[in-house]
């Protein structure tokens, strides 16, 4: 028996069969219910609620232009006080350390943490939430010599708890000016208003947040931490032994103490070339993830400055980096009995010198032709602006 009737259907000599009658009838009708329903859905408050976060959370979501000039205008009626300007925001002795995981970030905020004059804030972000002494634990990381507690600098500040979200440690990891965050701004805000002397505060998650750190703390300096990315994704895998050859994303995850995959997860809403294929290695991950990060430091920090120079000649580097952020009456000798030889090279152990090259020049082709693409207007942005590049710390030249 036909499926269809002669008055059911009829044939387009173009698309085939069509539907008539009571079926072509009916099916209008159902369409035209399911999507009154969708419009009545799409117009409720929890549903554009839900979209808005969802563009938030993505960063996508637009912000009048109108409202850049609002500091330009005076209030129309002498009753309509403008709002005062946030003294935090117009201080000019905030220091802001960014780096990634295994850079020697710690080592470089005890070396601030030991001058005078100076509050040196651990990894604010940090999921053991250093602010509540209930949460935080006693126990420190074996590889952080002369480390004995990361958090005497946040006793009395319990209430950055009204704040915190631990969220920030692992999402919406890329932030532009615009980005709308009160509560990690506010918490930022009082880190530093709470601060005996001068504050300095060493994130490892703002790399590529500094256009909106920049934007929200624009008079604050900025130092840029980095270190060798074959050593630094050693060091991310401490003790395991690993066959590096046959490493694959898909059996990493016991391996990665240093959220590489939750980073991708996230940094791939935003960066769509990033490669969380599971049969990929894992080290192309963490390399895009690093030349991200190098990349946003380079842009944006006041100064660059790299592991090894550190830890090769210590007081030499020391002078040319405080003295570059204007600090003062430093006991540069003192400071540089902090910091042990750090011997590099370490990933030369695996024998896979063929397989970083392979993953770094794959990554640099992919980037050279995103970069590529966006030049032209970067060339037209930087001509209409004054910007100049960070200074770069090179101990070994002596510059």
């Amino acid at each position: 028996m036909p499926a269809y009737s002669a008055e059911q259907a009829s044939e387009d000599p173009v698309k085939g069969p069509t539907l008539s009658g009571p079926i072509r009838v009916t099916r209008e009708r159902l369409r035209t219910q399911f999507f009154r329903f969708l419009s009545h859905v799409a117009s409720i408050d929890d549903t554009r609620a839900i979209f808005s976060g969802a563009l938030q959370q993505q960063n996508a979501s637009c912000v009048a232009p109108e409202l850049a000039a609002y500091r330009d205008e005076d209030a129309p009626y002498p009753e309509l006080r403008r709002a005062r300007v946030n003294g935090v925001e117009q201080r000019d002795d905030v220091l802001f350390i960014t780096a990634r995981f295994r850079t020697g970030s710690t080592l470089l905020w005890n070396l601030f943490r030991h001058m005078r004059g100076v509050t040196a804030y651990y990894e604010p972000f940090n999921e053991r939430r250093w602010f509540d002494p209930a949460a935080r634990g006693s126990h420190t990381d074996a590889t952080h010599l002369d480390v004995t507690d990361y958090w005497s600098e946040y006793d009395g500040l319990e209430a950055l708890g009204s704040y915190y979200c631990v969220d920030w440690r692992f999402k919406q990891l890329y932030m532009h000016a615009a980005a709308h965050n009160p509560d990690m701004e506010r918490f930022i805000e009082v880190l530093i208003e709470r601060a005996a002397g001068r504050p300095v505060l060493q994130f490892n998650e703002v790399d590529l947040r500094l256009p909106w750190l920049r934007a929200r703390f624009p008079r604050a300096r900025l130092l840029h931490l980095y270190r060798n990315p074959r050593d630094q994704w050693c060091s991310t895998l401490g003790k395991a032994e690993l066959d590096m050859r046959r490493l694959t994303l898909r059996h990493f995850e016991p391996f990665d103490g240093f959220y590489l995959l939750s980073w991708g997860r996230d940094l791939r809403h935003y960066f769509p070339f990033l490669t969380l294929d599971p049969d990929s290695h894992p080290y192309e991950l963490f390399y895009q993830t690093w030349k991200l990060s190098y990349i946003f430091g380079r842009q944006h920090a006041d100064l660059s400055l790299a592991f090894e120079d550190l830890t090769a000649r210590p007081e030499h580097t020391l002078r040319t980096v405080l003295g570059a952020l204007s600090f003062r009456q430093v006991d540069f000798a003192g400071l540089a009995g902090l910091v042990s030889p750090m011997p590099s090279g370490k990933w030369q152990r695996h024998r896979c010198d063929d397989l970083y090259e392979r993953i770094e020049a794959g990554v640099d082709a992919t980037l050279e032709r995103v970069c590529s693409a966006l030049r032209p207007q970067v060339l037209r942005a930087a001509a209409a602006s004054e910007y100049q590049a960070p200074l770069l710390v090179n101990a070994r030249s002596g510059t």
